[in-house]
């Protein structure tokens, strides 16, 4: 089995920037792709950011040019930084992986516990 245990959320203004750390244990050589969830109240659960194990990013339109996804191979941990963040990015952050090459939809096999991030003056 693989745990995944996320850190870094918080409160944050508008505008400001927040750090996502994913840290990865257990089976990790299981692990290729990575990526970020976030899940707002009432709404639908939107992939928002993946990176393979070879550093290959892809990411949501509604956060292209202000998130930016990476990883430590050697850390066993996924990054999310978030930059000029918006109140409609408040929503609870989850870390996720795949065994498969790349993560899309939701073919992820593990799973964190999520971490709150809210935007608000």
């Amino acid at each position: 089995q693989v745990q995944l245990v996320e850190s870094g959320g918080g409160l944050v203004q508008p505008g400001g920037s927040l750090r996502l750390s994913c840290a990865a244990s257990g089976k990790i050589f299981s692990i290729n792709a990575m990526g970020w969830y976030r899940q707002a109240p009432g709404k639908q659960r939107e992939l928002v950011a993946t990176v393979t194990r070879g550093g290959s990013t892809n990411y949501a339109d509604s956060v292209k040019g202000r998130f930016t996804i990476s990883r430590d191979n050697a850390k066993n941990t996924v990054y999310l930084q978030m930059n000029s963040l918006k109140p409609e990015d408040t929503a609870v952050y989850y870390c996720a992986a795949t065994k498969r090459l790349v993560l899309v939809g939701t073919g992820y096999d593990y799973w964190g516990q999520g971490t709150q991030v809210t935007v608000a003056s």
